[in-house]
């Protein structure tokens, strides 16, 4: 007989529980007399889990070996490290002779690293991670083995499946839930899906095909894993999230699971799916089934209809909660775990198909990206994160108290005060007021996320009763002569014709064509439109943009959802209609931008350069470099989103005209290194790098797009086309690339050019980038599209017009090689600082005014165009490059910038103007410019009264006549 260990001391439990743990700890020293040797000491934490786990008793005392095992092997203070929990598991499977055999050792395996997991949790040996984290390896390793085990003895007895082609076949599980999630809780069931690649039959004397061969398979795993034996079961199995659920097959091939998913596929398999993973079986065979089904999980466009989806989702486990008195239910009651999923995996649902950096599988990651990419507060994210890990964690305590799948919290006193010990609380009232905290939290957070939209008062102060007024009207339900007076009485100027659109609508071929679910979010869109469109200071002119726009988008009634889902993308949608039909179109033209209207602090605050290169390459990092498709969608929605924050910011006065321009000239030259960047990186990858040879020395030229016009004078406006050149600084010999399919480099060049002419000018899906014109460079339309800096040095000295050099004082390196634009700065300055005969200079200038006067001005009388009339904008940009051309030879200092703003400053820095003409000049050009911004948003021509304008006019038609008629400049 073995002397006894010293029992441990019971002072860290609460004195209720002494009596208790003192028999307990009797039958245990009695269960222990067998034992061959026992430790010097038992582990301090015993009476701290024992109070915890009525469980880990129970094994301890049946089985007190597996305690010394675990205290042996020092498992109970560390964690298992990678790769130890499948060798645990193969040391179980792999010996096993038959079923027999195979099953009792799976469960006291089970039993074994149970009570290790459960102990070194409630001992505050383990963090949450790793109690889940062990919890699914366990699962999963068991699932995995235990399959492969039973495929070989069915392979034994009927062959290897194998598809048409001969190629074998292997049993995939995918793990869905917590198991998928890596978030098992302690006595969770695992939620299955078993699937094979293709359809075919086995090889063997006595075939199947291999639908019988899979199936037979997971019907012995299932059994294996959930059969409740003499020992105990491993893992309840739940098979009814796989096809047709209960009643459909219990393993499919991926062609007819594909087809499932694609025709009878639900929203909440699409939730259900967003944690799937491949936890057993062909790994490889399992990533293309999880690829292929993607589409369906995470939809490319923002699906805003699983808001809605989602709701009801939870109201039906609200009322199956209240059904059961499950009030107290951490899992599906209010504040809950099921509802911190429900926020996370809601935002996947709706964007992680254009965001793939949200198809995580985690909840707590996915909390984490939704706060760094803006779309929950940081604070919210906190204690959404906070709540989760106490929501777990008492979670597992509560099944670990009998290893029993519960989520309610005890009713008996006994119960309340074990769990709330374990989970580091005095007492239940301390415990419960934490809990209460987190859930009031979730919940809130909850109904930020998920409240019915659009519920309670509007912001003009109607009563939500209005709403049902508006309602009838577009239901028809109201005489012509009730509804017209409804929208007279709401500010229409002419409700028979406001009340005709409507009607228009809901009688056109769109709407009668709507599904039911389409047509159920219109109708709840309808009235919130009306209400929002009689709220502006034109409801008439804002109703027909608004119904053009819903027009364009019914048959995608996912953005009918983000409007009625989203209340503030509702008010800037109405907001912004109301103020440009331009941006009206633009919005129709392009209804992805909706989404940019959820968050009026982004959408009013365009980023800077920095700020843009930034989101572009977070927008392209999101999808394959060589899916030249989408990356051009991409960079066409890229500009959209950005021109859009742009000119909203314009329309409510955040932006000053200098700054619109800015914007959009920063927009066009990130896009502009992004397109030469992909263009060059695929033609890289076919035909190598451009190399040649040049005073002995080789190196790899470079290539660069020069930008004229608005975009070299950083003054582009909305619609601008870009007036580009491209350059390249090949030179010498051996100019060929170094690739297996080599081309001269004149040819790899002139590919560049034209590919960027082709991705920035093609229309897609998406639209298109830029209209961009390259009748600028060397000879025109007639010249090369690519020229080498030599060529068109030479050109520019010996052949170029007097006006190609007017143009080339606007024109700047925009993107590609810094040592190419170094070179063009310089060979610029050369150009423009030519020394040059002024009287002959201002008469070719002049001429070439006069001919554009006579050929693009306008021809009425009353008016005023705001380009092209004397007067207007040409004539100051033709004084100022004058006064480049004419004065750079003694004055370099006017070469410094491309914009006329800067250089009139050098105008009069250099005393060549006195100031209060630069600044009259200045102002007028701001001036000028800030209307026909006003005049593109409102899609009118850059035309308006001549009496608007006149003082500005005549100031400037004095001046030309002074600079460029009186000869004394």
């Amino acid at each position: 007989m073995m002397s006894p260990t010293p029992r441990p001391s019971l002072d860290p439990v609460p004195e209720r529980f002494h009596a208790q743990l003192s028999r307990l700890l009797s039958d245990f020293e009695v269960a222990c007399g067998g034992l061959d040797g026992a430790p010097e000491r038992w582990p301090e934490a015993l009476p701290r889990v024992w109070a915890g786990s009525e469980f880990v008793v129970r094994l301890c005392i049946r089985w007190p070996g597996l305690l010394v095992h675990l205290m042996d092997e020092g498992t109970l203070d560390r964690p298992l490290a990678p790769g130890e929990m499948a060798a645990r598991v193969r040391a179980v499977v792999e010996p096993c002779a038959d079923e027999q055999d195979l099953l009792p050792r799976l469960r006291q395996l089970r039993q074994r690293e149970m009570l290790r997991i459960a102990w070194r949790d409630l001992s505050g040996a383990a963090t949450l991670d790793e109690t889940l984290g062990e919890l699914t390896d366990l699962a999963e390793h068991c699932i995995d083995q235990t399959a492969d085990w039973f495929h070989s003895r069915l392979a034994e007895r009927h062959g290897e499946p194998r598809d048409a082609d001969g190629r074998v076949q292997r049993l995939v599980v995918l793990g869905m839930g917590k198991l998928g999630g890596r978030e098992l809780n302690f006595s969770s069931d695992v939620d299955l899906i078993f699937a094979f690649p293709s359809a075919g039959t086995t090889d063997g004397d006595s075939p199947l095909d291999n639908q019988q061969f899979f199936t037979r398979l997971g019907q012995r795993l299932i059994r294996a894993l959930d059969e409740n034996t003499a020992e105990g079961f491993v893992f309840r199995v739940d098979m009814r999230l796989r096809p047709f659920g209960d009643s459909g097959p219990l393993a499919m091939d991926f062609d007819t699971m594909e087809d499932y998913y694609e025709r009878h596929g639900r929203e909440w398999e699409r939730y259900a799916l967003i944690k799937s993973r491949v936890v057993a079986g062909d790994r490889q065979a399992g990533r293309r089934l999880t690829s292929a089904l993607r589409p369906f999980v995470f939809r490319r466009y923002l699906d805003y209809g699983a808001f809605a989806a989602l709701r009801d989702m939870k109201a039906m486990i609200n009322r199956e909660a209240a059904r059961r008195s499950r009030g107290d239910d951490i899992k599906t009651g209010e504040g809950g775990i099921r509802e911190v999923e429900f926020i996370g995996q809601a935002f996947q649902l709706i964007r992680a198909g254009r965001d793939p950096t949200l198809q995580l599988r985690g909840i707590r990651p996915v909390l984490r990206r939704l706060a760094e990419q803006g779309l929950l507060p940081a604070f919210a994210t906190e204690q959404l994160i906070a709540a989760y890990a106490f929501l777990r964690r008492t979670e597992n305590h509560l099944q670990m108290a009998g290893d029993q799948q519960t989520h309610r919290l005890p009713e008996s006193e006994e119960a309340r005060a074990r769990l709330a010990f374990s989970m580091g609380f005095a007492d239940w009232s301390a415990f419960q007021r934490a809990l209460s905290s987190h859930r009031r939290r979730v919940h809130e957070h909850f109904d930020q996320v998920f409240a019915a939209p659009q519920g309670g008062h509007r912001d003009d102060g109607r009563p939500e009763d209005d709403q049902a007024v508006l309602a009838s009207v577009w239901a028809g339900d109201r005489s012509g002569e009730k509804a017209e007076a409804i929208l007279s009485e709401r500010g229409f100027a002419d409700p028979a014709k406001a009340l005709e659109w409507v009607e228009d609508l809901r009688g056109s071929p769109v709407c009668r064509a709507l599904t039911a679910t389409g047509r159920e979010r219109l109708d709840r869109l309808m009235p919130l439109l009306l209400g929002a469109a009689a709220g502006t200071d034109n409801p008439d002119v804002t109703l027909t943009r608004l119904l053009t726009l819903v027009r364009a988008i019914a048959r995608r009634s996912v953005y009918l959802s983000l409007l009625v889902e989203s209340p503030m993308a509702l008010s800037q949608l109405v907001k912004l209609c109301a103020a440009s039909p331009w941006l009206a179109e633009l919005l129709t033209r392009h209804p992805l931008l909706l989404d940019e209207l959820l968050d009026p602090r982004s959408l009013y605050a365009p980023p800077d350069r920095e700020g843009l290169a930034r989101e572009l390459d977070e927008e392209l990092g999101q999808v394959p470099g060589e899916d030249m498709e989408q990356v051009m969608d991409r960079l066409r929605q890229f500009r959209q989103v950005q021109v859009l924050k742009v000119a909203a910011a314009d329309i409510m006065g955040v932006l000053p005209i200098m700054k619109v321009s800015d914007h959009l000239t920063w927009i066009a030259e990130v896009v502009l290194e992004r397109v030469l960047s992909v263009v060059l990186e695929q033609l890289h990858a076919r035909h190598g790098r451009p190399r040649c040879v040049l005073d002995g020395r080789e190196y790899e030229p470079g290539f660069a797009i020069i930008g004229y016009g608005k975009l070299g004078g950083l003054e582009l406006g909305y619609g601008s086309d870009l007036d580009i050149v491209f350059v390249h600084d090949s030179a010498g010999e051996r100019q060929v690339t170094d690739g297996e399919r080599s081309v001269d480099n004149s040819e790899f060049f002139a590919r560049v050019g034209q590919r960027v002419v082709h991705v920035l000018g093609t229309y897609t899906g998406a639209g298109r980038l830029y209209e961009v014109d390259t009748r600028l460079r060397p000879s025109g339309a007639s010249g090369l599209l690519v020229s080498s800096l030599n060529a068109f040095e030479q050109y520019q000295e010996t052949r170029a017009w007097t006006w190609e050099h007017q143009a080339l004082v606007r024109a700047r390196p925009v993107a590609g090689d810094t040592r190419i634009g170094e070179a063009f700065g310089e060979l610029r300055r050369r150009i423009l600082g030519i020394c040059r005969e002024r009287g002959r200079l201002r008469d070719e200038v002049r001429e070439m005014r006069e001919k554009m006067w006579s050929e693009h001005a306008s021809r009425q009388n009353g008016s005023f165009d705001l380009k092209r009339d004397p007067g207007g904008i040409a004539d100051i940009e033709f004084m100022v490059q004058y006064c480049v051309l004419a004065h750079a030879c003694d004055h370099p200092p006017l070469l410094d910038y491309p914009d006329n703003i800067r250089i009139l400053e050098r105008l009069v820095e250099c005393g060549l103007l006195p100031e209060a003409d630069a600044r009259f000049l200045t102002d007028t050009y701001r001036a000028f410019r800030d209307r026909i911004h006003r005049l593109t948003l409102q899609e009118s021509p850059a035309v308006v009264d001549a009496a608007e304008f006149a003082q500005e006019r005549e100031g400037v038609r004095d001046l030309w006549r002074r600079v460029m008629e009186g000869g004394k400049n």
